[in-house]
């Protein structure tokens, strides 16, 4: 399952999950629209399930996109016990699974 955030709930989410995956997207993004069902689909398979699947609206949060390092969309980040361990933009799936396996190996 994939939980939207925000500024106000970034800290709590990476305080009380120890690997989460973050895709930050815009409204009007086009490629962020297209792997929406692509992360839905990651966030309910079984190899995944320590993962916490979030998702920021990068233009609406302001502090959260700055804490990940976005700098184009959409981009995907990692972090383990609240720290940021990669970010990247991308939108092939194959890029994700291979941050997510690292994540948690």
């Amino acid at each position: 399952m994939v939980h939207k955030i925000t500024d106000e709930t970034f800290a709590k989410e990476l305080a009380n999950n120890e690997n989460v995956v973050i895709k930050f997207y815009a409204d009007w993004c086009g490629s962020c629209r297209l792997f929406a069902p692509k992360f839905t689909r990651l966030s309910n398979t079984d190899a995944y399930q320590s993962i916490q699947f979030l998702e920021v609206n990068a233009e609406e949060n302001p502090a959260a996109r700055k804490l990940a390092n976005v700098n184009n969309l959409p981009y995907f980040a990692t972090f383990k016990k609240g720290e940021l361990v990669q970010g990247e933009t991308t939108s092939k799936e194959e890029y994700l699974v291979k941050m997510m396996d690292q994540l948690i190996a």
